[in-house]
C-alpha cells in the first residue's frame, strides 16, 4: 500500500474524531440528542438535555479519545522498541498488571482514603510489568515475548481473581468486576482531571523516543552509531507506556487489543517509519475507542456492554489472523 501524505493522513483522523466526539455527545438511551438540545433552548427540555451532556456523555466522550490514544500511542511504541510486531500492552501483560494495581487499591480501600492511590497504583504496577518483559524479552523472540506475557497475564489475572475472591463486602466485588471487563460507564470529570495529567505526561514521554526508534529499526549497533541514545529510549518508552495504561486502567479497567490493531492497520499508511506511526497511532486509536464507545451505546441500549468486551471481541480474531500471518511469512 502506498503511504499517504502525512498531513493528510492526521488531517483526516483529526476530522474523523471530531464527527465521531460530536456522535458520541448525541447518541444514547437518554433524550438528549439534537431534537431536544434545539427544540426549546428556554425550556425544561433543553437544559436537561444539556445537563446530560455536560455531566454524562461529555466526561465520557474524553476519556475514550485519553484512553484510546494512549493505548494507540503505547502500542506502537512497544513494537517499535521490542521490535515485534505482537507487542501491545493488553497482550504482553502490562493492562494485566495495571489492573492489579488498580484492584489493590480498591480491595484494601485506598482509593476511597486517597482518590490519587488509585492511578498510583495502577501506574506502579504497569511499570513493573513494562520492566520485567523488557528483561526478559527485549532482545529475544516474539514467541519468548508472547510467552512472558502469557505467564505475567496468568499470573495478574490468579491475583486478581484472589482479590475477587476474598473480597469482604459484595460492593467491592462490584468494583473489582468492574475493572476486569472495562468500561466507560458512570464516570464524571473528577476521572478525566484523574487521569489527564499522568496520560499526558506519558503521552510526552513516548513522543520523544520517537526519532531514536527510527534508528532502533535498523537495529541496536546501527541505532547506537547513529548517536541514539538507546538506555534513554527505553527508559521513556517503559515509562510513558507505565503512565499511560496505568492512568487508563485506572479510570476505565483493562481494555484491550486498541494497541495491536491500530499501529498494523496505519504502518503501511505511513511508509513503516515508527516515528511517523507513534502520533496517528494515537489519532487512530482515540477514534477507534470512540466509535467501540457509541457502539455498545447502539447494540444493547438498555444494559450496555463492556466496553473491554467489545474491543477483545473486535481484537481477538484480527490476533489470530496476525499470528497465521507471521507464521506464514516465516515459513
Amino acid at each position: 500500500m502506498k503511504p499517504l501524505p502525512y498531513a493528510l493522513l492526521c488531517g483526516c483522523l483529526f476530522i474523523c474524531i471530531l464527527i465521531a466526539a460530536f456522535a458520541s455527545l448525541l447518541i444514547g438511551p437518554a433524550a438528549a440528542g439534537l431534537g431536544s438540545l434545539f427544540g426549546k433552548l428556554t425550556g425544561e427540555e433543553a437544559d436537561t438535555a444539556i445537563l446530560i451532556m455536560r455531566e454524562i456523555r461529555l466526561p465520557r466522550m474524553l476519556l475514550a479519545v485519553l484512553i484510546g490514544g494512549s493505548l494507540g500511542l503505547s502500542g506502537a511504541a512497544l513494537q517499535g522498541l521490542l521490535r515485534n510486531p505482537l507487542a501491545e500492552p493488553g497482550i504482553i501483560g502490562v493492562s494485566g498488571a495495571a489492573s492489579l494495581g488498580a484492584v489493590i487499591a480498591l480491595y484494601f480501600g485506598l482509593s476511597a482514603a486517597l482518590a490519587l492511590a488509585l492511578p498510583l497504583l495502577a501506574i506502579i504496577g504497569a511499570l513493573l510489568a513494562a520492566f520485567l518483559l523488557h528483561l526478559l524479552a527485549g532482545r529475544q523472540s516474539i514467541l519468548t515475548l508472547i510467552l512472558a506475557g502469557v505467564a505475567l497475564t496468568s499470573l495478574t489475572g490468579a491475583l486478581t481473581a484472589l482479590a475477587l475472591n476474598l473480597s469482604p463486602n459484595p460492593f467491592a466485588a462490584y468494583e473489582i468486576v468492574t475493572w476486569m471487563l472495562g468500561s466507560l460507564t458512570d464516570r464524571s470529570m473528577v476521572h478525566v482531571t484523574l487521569a489527564a495529567p499522568f496520560i499526558v505526561a506519558g503521552w510526552v514521554m513516548l513522543l520523544l523516543a520517537a526519532p531514536a526508534l527510527d534508528a532502533l529499526s535498523l537495529g541496536e549497533e546501527t541505532a547506537q552509531s547513529m548517536g541514539a541514545d538507546l538506555r534513554r529510549t527505553r527508559i521513556l518508552i517503559i515509562g510513558g507506556t507505565a503512565l499511560c495504561v496505568g492512568a487508563a486502567t485506572a479510570v476505565s479497567g483493562v481494555i484491550g487489543f486498541i494497541g495491536l490493531i491500530v499501529p498494523h492497520l496505519l504502518r503501511p499508511l505511513v511508509g513503516h517509519r515508527p516515528s511517523r506511526l507513534l502520533p496517528v497511532s494515537a489519532l487512530g486509536g482515540a477514534l477507534l475507542l470512540l466509535l467501540a464507545d457509541i457502539l455498545v451505546r447502539l447494540i444493547t441500549p438498555g444494559t450496555e456492554l463492556k466496553l473491554g468486551v467489545v474491543t477483545a471481541l473486535i481484537g481477538a480474531p484480527f490476533f489470530l489472523w496476525l499470528v497465521l500471518k507471521t507464521r506464514s511469512s516465516a515459513s
